[in-house]
């Protein structure tokens, strides 16, 4: 029975998804052109706002995801997932579900904010691959459409197996805590290197470059064409290779790091699809917009070692949970501050990439 519903819930949300993208680039953003602030901070504004409308609507309709319809079948669920609220069976179910929802949609929105938060690392090595690559910045839109089609791809299957792992070997979250301070201490450390992207020596360059058949030079959006009778690639396509390859590499940290506030893997990839949605007017504000805030990669570091340290607490024989919605307050309060410190204490020298 839940199964079931688990499985309509999430066939409509995919439907939903795949009816905005296919309306996005086959309609509104037929054309190439080159994304302007003002566009980008009004697609901006309607990804958040689809996301948070998602949050209301699991505030006030949660039990559907799962098709919790009494109190041992939300029992069942919060047991399941480790969700931290206690169900008194003796009290109406009416009360319990709202306790559930309410606690199910702290657990959404907070992964939200923190897979959104670390895109913008990603972002930033998506701008640099686009550049170095020499892609125009027309095509930036078209080439993280498509990048963004098969990031959610790879989050499904990433997020339900590692789901399916850590039911059945608890002690991984260990790993995966370890694993986010490592990376929160690395990323600090390194905040303030230039990175550079080696387009020749790429590992994804030159394995399509021994494998596939790459045509020598641009042609125009394409990502393959026929030549001869046989289907080559373009450098376009081998650039959206190393985006999806760059995503991968990004998905090991912040896959993780929601997991740290939520055990159902639907509420992961829930946020992680809408945060994936709003990738690229996200990049396209940190193209306009990142030389303002200089100290949030110091912020996104220290995000992911409380994360991290929240994971490895959690777990036995330590055993402290730390609260939702204190989460939640952490998570935006590292955010504002890393944000307000860049805005109150400008660098002297303005961050750019040349183009």
């Amino acid at each position: 029975m839940i199964a079931s519903k688990e499985i309509l819930f999430f066939s409509l949300f995919v439907i939903f998804i795949l009816t905005i993208l296919v309306l996005d680039l086959g309609i509104i953003n037929k054309k190439s052109h080159v994304v302007k602030l003002k566009e980008a901070l009004i697609w901006s504004v309607l990804w958040i706002s689809l996301a948070i409308g998602f949050f209301f609507l699991i505030k006030t309709n949660g039990e559907l995801i799962h098709g919790i319809y009494d109190n041992t079948s939300l029992q069942y669920i919060v047991e399941k997932y480790n969700h931290p609220i206690q169900i008194n069976l003796n009290d109406s179910y009416e009360s319990n579900i709202t306790i559930y929802k309410n606690n199910l949609s702290l657990e959404y929105i907070t992964g939200y904010l923190i897979e959104y938060a670390l895109s913008v690392d990603n972002v930033f090595v998506m701008l640099l691959i686009l550049i170095s690559f020499g892609v125009q910045e027309k095509y930036f839109h078209r080439v993280l459409f498509w990048g963004i089609l098969g990031a959610i791809i790879m989050r499904f299957l990433f997020i339900f197996l590692s789901s399916a792992i850590i039911q059945q070997f608890e002690w991984i979250l260990y790993v995966f805590g370890a694993f986010l301070i490592f990376t929160g201490v690395k990323m600090f450390l390194a905040r303030k290197k230039e990175e550079k992207i080696d387009t020749k020596n790429h590992p994804v360059v030159k394995f399509a470059a021994k494998y596939f058949p790459v045509f020598p030079r641009p042609v125009l959006n394409k990502f393959f064409l026929i030549k001869n009778k046989k289907i080559m690639f373009t450098p376009l396509f081998i650039v959206l290779l190393v985006i999806e390859f760059s995503d991968v590499v990004f998905a090991v940290d912040s896959v993780p790091a929601i997991f740290s506030i939520t055990k159902d893997p639907y509420i992961v990839f829930f946020s992680n699809i809408f945060a994936i949605l709003g990738l690229r007017s996200l990049f396209f504000l940190v193209m306009n917009m990142f030389k303002y805030f200089h100290y949030l990669k110091d912020g996104l570091s220290v995000l992911l070692a409380f994360i991290g340290v929240k994971m490895v607490i959690a777990q036995k024989p330590i055993h402290i949970e730390i609260d939702t919605t204190l989460s939640l307050f952490v998570v935006l309060g590292i955010l504002v501050f890393s944000i307000l410190i860049s805005l109150l204490f400008p660098p002297n020298k303005k961050f750019q990439i040349t183009k």
